[in-house]
């Protein structure tokens, strides 16, 4: 049993090092996995993360927060704690969060994925006692095909709509998906309109060299130009606002791993799902957690009781973690905790993606 790790009413806490990773209110000193509002919570005194993740953290934070910044991998010692942050493949500038304390180890996972996205950095596999794991999609249903796929689906679904004369609309979480979304499709095939909360995010991933296509404000004046010809990027928040009315006739699709289950389309009314998520499915959770070597493993967001019972079952200690944000989960995703949050100018959410 870990001594370096516990669950406190503010999230997860190190007695030893005096801090906190992603704590849900604020506390002296946090550690930061990744930019999602359910990780990244305002109002600490400082922060640590990754400086990758920088910008956006800046984005969500705002400019005065005290943010301290270090690259993949340095190590930081805090009250005697090594802390070190790894990249998670979840979104730009995720990590897993590495505690070594008198040769004791835990590594707490975050949000993660294990296939190819050029938006973010891969995950690294590390050893450890003790993991902490996330279980989104904990059930052996989510297995998720190749993303070369899925960008080629949704590359024909957007050339049918404009041989119908349809603006093509997909929605993708703000924060990484967008941009996933956005670096994977073939931006020859017609204009590219993003809503303004993915807008908000853009520069920061060109802030760090990733390579995305040029993008319009989905405006009064673009939505005209483009009607029925352009592929157009929003949160799930703006389905059925007044925003989209702007595009005329309209094919409506979402990139999410919970498309992989066909009734989920059918609750959301959409024409299309595309099988694309930004966090580990069923193989990929297994073998993360079998490359860790881990003895005891806590499992949180999603389907824990599923995955604790698989891994009690195959000789590893396993506990469910209750937490105050349970994440992307099929009956609260994050976009519709953004109707609670507050909004910029446009009427735009910017709320936790």
């Amino acid at each position: 049993m870990t001594t370096l790790l516990t669950l406190t009413d503010r999230g997860l806490h190190c007695p030893q090092g005096d801090f906190f990773i992603d704590p849900w209110r604020a506390v002296n000193r946090a550690v930061i996995t990744h930019g999602h509002g359910d990780h990244a919570r305002w109002g600490s005194e400082s922060y640590l993360a990754v400086d990758r993740g920088g910008p956006i953290l800046r984005e969500r934070l705002g400019p005065g927060a005290n943010l301290h910044l270090v690259p993949y991998g340095r190590a930081v010692d805090i009250n005697g704690v090594q802390i070190s942050l790894h990249p998670a493949g979840h979104i730009l500038g995720s990590a897993q969060v590495r505690l070594e304390h008198r040769g004791e180890v835990c590594v707490v996972s975050g949000d993660y994925k294990t296939g190819p996205d050029p938006t973010c950095e891969p995950i690294e596999p590390l050893r450890c006692q003790t993991f902490v794991s996330e279980s989104t999609f904990g059930l052996p249903i989510y297995r998720w095909p190749p993303s070369g796929e899925i960008f080629d689906q949704i590359n024909r679904w957007w050339q049918s709509n404009q041989a119908c004369g349809r603006t093509s609309v997909i929605f993708a979480y703000a924060l990484g998906k967008a941009q996933r979304v956005l670096a994977g499709i073939d931006p020859t095939i017609g204009p590219i309109f993003v809503h303004g909360a993915v807008a908000r995010f853009i520069s920061a991933y060109k802030a760090v060299g990733v390579r995305l296509p040029p993008v319009q404000h989905a405006g009064a004046q673009t939505n005209k130009a483009g009607r029925g010809r352009a592929l157009v990027v929003a949160p799930p928040s703006a389905a059925g606002s007044p925003w989209m009315r702007k595009f005329g006739p309209v094919s409506i699709a979402m990139a999410s791993g919970w498309m992989q289950v066909r009734g989920a389309r059918r609750r959301r009314a959409m024409d299309r799902g595309f099988v694309l998520s930004d966090h580990a499915d069923w193989d990929g959770l297994l073998e993360t957690i079998r490359q860790t070597g881990a003895s005891e493993v806590w499992v949180t967001h999603g389907y824990t009781s599923v995955v604790t019972r698989w891994l009690s079952e195959h000789g590893i200690a396993a506990r469910a973690l209750a937490t105050r944000f349970e994440g992307e989960t099929e009956s609260i995703e994050p976009d519709e905790n953004a109707a609670l949050e507050p909004e910029d100018g446009d009427g735009q959410s910017i709320a936790k993606d």
